[in-house]
This record gives C-alpha cells, sequence and structure tokens, in this order.
C-alpha cells in the first residue's frame, strides 16, 4: 500500500511540476531562453487583449477560371479517347473553344460535352476553311455555385492554417459573397499571420526543361510547351526572400498537392530544416510512375510558381514520399507544413482592410470580471475550510490545483483566453467543489453510520465515484459539442470547460484522496477533521 501511495505521489509531484513549467512564462518573464523556448504564454482573447481585424477578398472569379481550364483539360483527353479531332482546344475565361478539323463530328462533340460537362452550354458556332470553330461557356448557375464553394474552401482552409487544432478562438466568417472577416486575439507577428493567409500554396510537380537552351527562351524563344520559373534564395542580409536564378520547366503538371497527406519539418544531415511530404495512396502510385518513366531527368518541385527544388529522378520507386529543400528558416518551413497540410486555397485572397482592435469590453471590465473571479474562490476557499475544517483544507490545495492546472493546458495548447473562458473556468471551479462536497458528505454518512474514519472514507469515495462520474461526463459531452459546432467565445467557453471538468476529476478523486491516504497511512493520523 505504501508503494502504490508512493507512486500516486510521483505522478502527483511531475503533473504539478509540468504544469509550473507551463505556467511559468505567463507569470513572469525572468525565465531561461530554453523554458521560454518551450513553453509560452497564454493568449488572451481579443475581449482581454485587444487584436487584428482583416477583411479579405476572395478572388472568386479566379476559382471559376480555373475550374473551366480543368474541364477543358478533362475534354481534351475525352475527345482524343472517343477519336474525336480537333485542331485546338482552349479555355479563355469562362468559355472553351474547340475548333474541329473535321465539322462532320459536331454531333459527337456535342453528345459528349452534355454527358460529361451538362454545365458547359454551346453560344456561338463559326465555320471557316473547312473546320468549324464551337464556343462553350459555363452556365451562371454553376459559375455561382463555384464561387460560394471557392469562398467556404477559403474560409477552412485559413482556419485550419491559422488554427490547425482548433483552440485559439479565431473569429473566422464569411461576409456578403465574396469577403471573410478574420479577428486574431493576441497575434504578435501580424506579417507572418498575413503570409500564411495570402499563400495559395499550389503544389506541383514539373519536368525541368534540358533539351532547350535557356538562354534561347530568356530571349523570349520560349518553345512551345515550356516556361521559364524562378528559384526562390534567402537573403544572409536581410533574412528575407529574393528571387534567385531561371529554370525552364515543362508546362504539364504532372502531379499537384491534392493527393498530399502529410507534410511535416524535418533536418538534414547538415541541421538544416526542410520539409518532408507523404503522398496518399493514389498520389503516391502516380509518385512512382512519374519517377519510373522519368529516371535521371530533374524534377521541379514548385510552390504557387516558385521553384524551391529540382532534384535529380535517381530510382524508380520512392514510396510516395519527397523533400522540399529551399535553405529554409525554421519558422518558413514550419509555416510551409502548415500551409501544406491545410491544403491549397481553391482561389487568391487579398486584405482589403486591417486595423488594430482594442479590447471591446474595455479594462474595467475586464477588471471587475476578475475581481469577480477572486472574490468568488476566496469566498468558496473560505466556506470550506470553516464548514469541512482539515478536509476543507484538503479541498481548497485541489482546488487551487485545479485552476493551475487548467491554465497550464491552456498554455500548453496554445489556447486563448477570453472572458467566456474564464466564466467556463469558474464554472468548473463550481464543479469541482460540487465534487468535494459530495464525497465529504458521503463520509459523514459513514461516520454517523457508526464506522472508522478509514472505513468511511473508502466508502465515502466509492459511493460517490460514479455521482460524479455522471455528473462530469454528461457535462463533457456538452462541451465537446459546443466546441465542434460553435465559433469564437462559445468555443472560448467550451474549451476552459472541458480541461476543467479534467482537471477536476484528477484533483477531487486522485489527489485529494492520495492526500487523506497519505494522512491515514503514512502519517498514522487516526481520524481528520470533517
Amino acid at each position: 500500500m505504501k508503494l502504490e501511495l508512493k507512486w500516486r505521489g510521483i505522478i502527483i509531484a511531475v503533473v504539478i511540476l509540468l504544469a509550473i513549467f507551463y505556467i511559468g512564462p505567463s507569470l513572469t518573464e525572468d525565465l531561461p531562453g530554453v523554458w521560454k523556448n518551450y513553453a509560452k504564454k497564454i493568449h488572451l482573447g481579443l475581449d482581454l487583449r485587444g487584436g487584428t481585424h482583416l477583411l479579405l477578398r476572395v478572388k472568386a472569379e479566379e476559382a471559376v477560371q480555373n475550374a473551366v481550364g480543368q474541364m477543358a483539360g478533362d475534354l481534351k483527353d475525352i475527345l482524343l479517347k472517343e477519336k474525336v479531332r480537333f485542331v485546338s482546344l482552349e479555355a479563355k475565361g469562362r468559355e472553351v473553344e474547340v475548333t474541329l478539323l473535321n465539322p462532320a463530328q459536331e454531333g459527337d462533340l456535342m453528345d459528349l460535352v452534355n454527358r460529361h460537362y451538362p454545365d458547359l452550354e454551346p453560344v456561338a458556332t463559326t465555320e471557316a476553311q473547312g473546320r468549324l470553330r464551337i464556343r462553350f461557356i459555363l452556365s451562371p448557375k454553376e459559375a455561382d455555385r463555384i464561387k460560394e464553394n471557392a469562398v467556404k474552401q477559403a474560409l477552412e482552409t485559413i482556419r485550419n492554417r491559422l488554427d490547425p487544432q482548433g483552440v485559439k478562438e479565431l473569429d473566422i466568417i464569411a461576409q456578403g459573397a465574396d469577403r471573410i472577416l478574420i479577428q486574431l486575439p493576441g497575434i504578435e507577428d501580424v506579417e507572418r499571420a498575413k503570409q500564411m493567409i495570402k499563400r495559395v500554396a499550389l503544389l506541383e510537380f514539373k519536368i525541368v526543361d534540358r533539351e532547350h537552351s535557356l538562354e534561347e527562351a530568356l530571349r523570349g524563344k520560349v518553345p512551345k510547351g515550356s516556361e521559364i520559373l524562378y528559384t526562390s534564395e534567402l537573403d544572409p542580409r536581410t533574412g528575407k526572400r529574393r528571387r534567385g536564378s531561371p529554370i525552364l520547366v515543362k508546362k504539364q503538371t504532372l502531379l499537384t498537392g491534392d493527393m498530399l497527406d502529410r507534410a511535416r519539418v524535418e533536418f538534414d544531415q547538415f541541421g538544416n530544416p526542410r520539409i518532408a511530404i507523404s503522398f496518399n495512396s493514389k498520389g503516391a502510385k502516380l509518385f512512382d510512375r512519374i519517377a519510373s518513366a522519368n529516371v535521371g531527368k530533374e524534377l521541379a518541385i514548385i510552390l504557387d510558381g516558385t521553384v524551391y527544388s529540382h532534384p535529380v529522378i535517381r530510382q524508380r520507386h520512392y514510396g510516395g514520399n519527397a523533400v522540399i529543400e529551399g535553405r529554409f528558416t525554421l519558422d518558413e518551413a514550419r509555416d510551409l507544413a502548415v500551409v501544406l497540410k491545410a491544403g491549397s486555397l481553391p482561389a487568391p485572397v487579398e486584405i482589403e482592410e486591417e486595423r488594430t482592435v482594442g479590447p471591446s469590453l474595455g479594462r474595467d471590465s475586464i477588471r471587475a470580471g476578475l475581481i469577480s473571479m477572486i472574490v468568488g474562490m476566496t469566498a468558496v476557499v473560505l466556506f470550506m475550510a470553516f464548514y469541512y475544517q482539515a478536509a476543507g483544507l484538503v479541498a481548497d490545495f485541489v482546488l487551487l490545483l485545479n485552476v493551475l492546472l487548467i491554465m497550464a493546458v491552456m498554455a500548453s495548447l496554445r489556447a486563448t483566453l477570453t472572458l467566456p473562458g474564464i466564466a467556463g473556468i469558474i464554472l468548473t471551479i463550481g464543479m469541482a467543489v460540487d465534487a468535494n462536497v459530495l464525497i465529504f458528505e458521503r463520509v459523514r454518512e459513514e461516520l454517523r453510520a457508526g464506522k472508522t474514519f478509514r472505513a468511511a472514507l473508502d466508502a465515502g469515495y466509492s459511493r460517490a465515484f460514479l455521482t460524479i462520474i455522471d455528473a462530469n461526463v454528461t457535462t463533457f459531452i456538452a462541451g465537446v459539442v459546443l466546441f465542434q459546432f460553435g465559433t469564437g467565445p462559445i468555443r472560448g467557453f467550451a474549451v476552459t470547460l472541458c480541461i476543467g471538468i479534467a482537471a477536476s476529476l484528477f484533483t477531487a478523486v486522485f489527489v485529494s484522496r492520495t492526500i487523506f491516504d497519505y494522512f491515514l497511512i503514512q502519517r498514522k493520523v487516526a481520524k481528520i477533521r470533517i
């Protein structure tokens, strides 16, 4: 029994030390640099600290044009497969223009378009020099649907980039047809956040064109089917990226980031950060097929039109894994991994409005809220100590530990604290006290029945345990639902509520019982005043 008590004490000590480690930067600035690197301050929300307000415009029309371009590419493959001969097929804005070699195949073309792309409507037909030119335009209804989906997808992608864990209480909402409003509470590096927002993160893999002269291409004689892109270099003096050397690549995109499964930061043999990416099963097969067909050639890894690396393909099978190198800083590598995991934007976005937001409730309201929290906790602590005496002091200790654990977990998750979050903490404090009251009253009942204190304590904890679990689990489920379907302040309340419930179960049941057992077993105390 003493051995079990020792291990319980070690667990509690480790938890308290970890809590102090994570909460330390929020209490004082005078800490070692290593400590600050691994533990960060608790972020305060817009209502406590203020933040940044951004209004974005999604260039949804480009999403429509991209969709039409993809339709044109797919239609080209279908016509080749069905042996419908054409001179040219290209996308122009919302239109697809097809020039048939044989006008007699007009009916075949119309049938294929109606079957595969019913939203492409024929608008004009012209005939010249024995060839038939037909123009199709995307229907307005389908264009509106693509625009709406582009805004929704952009909203979720930006949310995943800025808040991968979903605990920072960012307010990201759609406004109008193509606007997104973002409020960033307590964000210190606003420029970094803006870069993550605006980055399209279109990842492409193309073959480097070494068959033609780069010098000739730079003089304006770009080979058909190729294009000039530029590498990205890190300026050692400014620490910023600049355009590097030109490189000639094939226009055909062999693989995109749509099939990406994972992106993570790792380090090469010299300690330089790089991004390791893995494709899903479909992407891995395609990647290996590309490698098999292009052994000995250079594969350009392109992000948003910039070539980050162009390694030589030296083997036929890579297992769906690749590496993006580019002399990244650690922050750049981390940000790039995040945006790749979040996915590419369906269309570019631009910042139309930016302003700093002050604390919305004002210093007086904040001070009043904190005072009410302190007064309420003080009243609870005094009541427990007065009514339950020595056992009440144990309850007060675990109550303060409960608050410490809540704040430590929020700091470790980089969560944001707002006034609704403080309300969630106060609610969990009440629930933690309620658990102790249930246990103590059960113990009192057992003592009145004539049991020894040790037996009464065992019975009190065992009988109250199921009641405590039922009450906390149902509330925890409600908190999970609020977190899943709520936004902004509602999520803040849900986060602190769920963390507080888990912490209160640990402190009110595990920690308090260990303290009682320590005095009864280790210190040989016969009875504790309750």
